[in-house]
């Protein structure tokens, strides 16, 4: 086949326009290339397939799924036991138990991401030189899926971090700061980064409107997400000085929202599997 035309948001390339020997056209998408998803009628029906999406084990894409559904629940249930205090004293549930909610679901996040990070680097490269190291050893910044998945894992990590040492419930402000705040802000900056790659990829442009499109929902909803556990970062700074509880009440709304995002995203992702022609 001979490349036909290349687009995407620049320096990324995510669509290709290939043309067969016979004339015919094909279209490649990064998105679907990584995912080893199918084009055409049969990936449209099976995203309308909601129904025969909720049990898919063979398949990468229905455990990144499921796995970000999971820390999403957590995350929101760990949010709202924060803000109802009473809901939490009925579930006889310590400030230190709250925190724990928090730090299991970033289990399941960190699970999604290391899945999603693996399968963007086993696919063969769609831009960029090619790499020989395989699976989690690859490099390729070129990628926008990759890249993406990286900055997603990274930043994962980081919330491991973060809600681990809430967990300890440090008393001095710089210590809240150091091991609870830094961590979570800098992984909310990679989150933001990768939410953002994702949606262009899908847009094949720095910004689009691609209400038809699932996938366009599916990253759309992330990235709102992104931008919820972004403003959540910048309330929860615990400075020198004693503050209201109006910034630390409204870092927990937004926690609140941003999971509710990954929550609606990763459900959304759901009936993307049924178009996978990749195993495991």
């Amino acid at each position: 086949m001979r490349l036909i035309e290349s687009a995407g948001p620049w320096p990324f390339v995510t669509r290709k326009t290939l043309q067969h020997a016979d004339g015919a056209l094909h279209v490649l998408l990064s998105r679907a290339h990584r995912k080893g998803l199918r084009s055409g009628p049969a990936a449209v029906a099976a995203d309308r397939a909601w129904q025969h999406s909720l049990w898919l084990p063979r398949q990468i894409n229905w455990w990144i799924g499921v796995l970000f559904a999971l820390g999403s629940v957590l995350f929101a249930l760990g949010s709202a036991l924060s803000l109802d205090a009473a809901l939490a004293h009925a579930w006889a549930m310590s400030a230190t138990a709250v925190n724990a909610v928090y730090f299991a679901g970033s289990i399941p996040f960190t699970s999604a991401a290391a899945l999603q990070l693996y399968q963007a680097a086993s696919a063969a490269p769609f831009a960029g030189p090619a790499t020989r190291r395989p699976g989690m050893l690859a490099w390729r910044p070129h990628d926008i899926g990759w890249l993406s998945s990286a900055l997603q894992f990274a930043g994962t990590l980081l919330f491991n971090l973060s809600t681990y040492a809430a967990m300890a419930l440090h008393s001095a402000w710089w210590m809240q700061d150091l091991a609870i705040w830094a961590p979570d802000l800098f992984g909310s900056i990679l989150f933001l980064a990768s939410g953002y790659l994702a949606f262009i990829e899908t847009c094949h442009a720095h910004w689009a409107w691609r209400p038809r499109s699932l996938a366009w929902w599916v990253t759309i909803t992330n990235l709102l997400g992104c931008i919820a556990f972004m403003a959540s970062a910048l309330l929860a700074y615990a400075p020198q000085q004693a503050m209201s509880a109006l910034p630390a009440t409204l870092a927990t709304v937004f926690t609140l929202l941003g999971a509710l995002g990954f929550l609606v995203g990763a459900l959304l992702s759901l009936p993307e599997a049924l178009a996978a022609s990749v195993t495991v």
